[in-house]
């Protein structure tokens, strides 16, 4: 029993450096973090920030979705979400076409220009042709 108590402790501490890491002290919420106390290295996030992150969408759930326009019409699937140096959300890159990742047009579409995620992704006012049209994403190299 004690061996998965510990266990259980072991992921909780990872799971919490990783959200800390990925959603700093302040950014979700617009407040400047509070300045580091000398010799100490925060751990973890507070009870604050991590109901907002129990509020949020894991990205593992959003890569691979269907995104539809506002008329219900299937536009294309999320292939990849990029995050931003300063670990900010920025991009959803999205495949339009093509059959399994072969022959798609993948396009990058910040996420503030999604009306809903869930419980579907919906891109207001586009369409497969104009998606379509949108210059062609290349992962950088490297």
């Amino acid at each position: 029993m004690n061996e998965r108590l510990e266990k259980a402790a072991r992921n909780l501490s990872l799971l919490l450096a990783v959200t800390a890491t990925v959603f700093p002290a302040g950014s979700a919420t617009g407040q400047q973090p509070a300045a580091p106390v000398a010799g100490t290295v925060p751990l973890g996030v507070s009870v604050t920030q991590t109901q907002l992150v129990a509020k949020g969408w894991r990205a593992s759930k959003l890569v691979h979705t269907d995104v539809y326009n506002d008329k219900n019409e299937k536009i294309g699937r999320i292939d990849d979400l990029i995050i931003a140096p300063d670990g900010s959300l920025s991009v959803a890159i999205i495949d339009v076409g093509g059959f399994l990742g072969i022959a798609a047009h993948r396009v990058a579409i910040p996420v503030q220009r999604f009306k809903q995620i869930t419980p579907k992704m919906i891109l207001e006012g586009a369409s497969k042709d104009a998606l379509s049209k949108l210059p062609e994403f290349e992962y950088a190299k490297g």
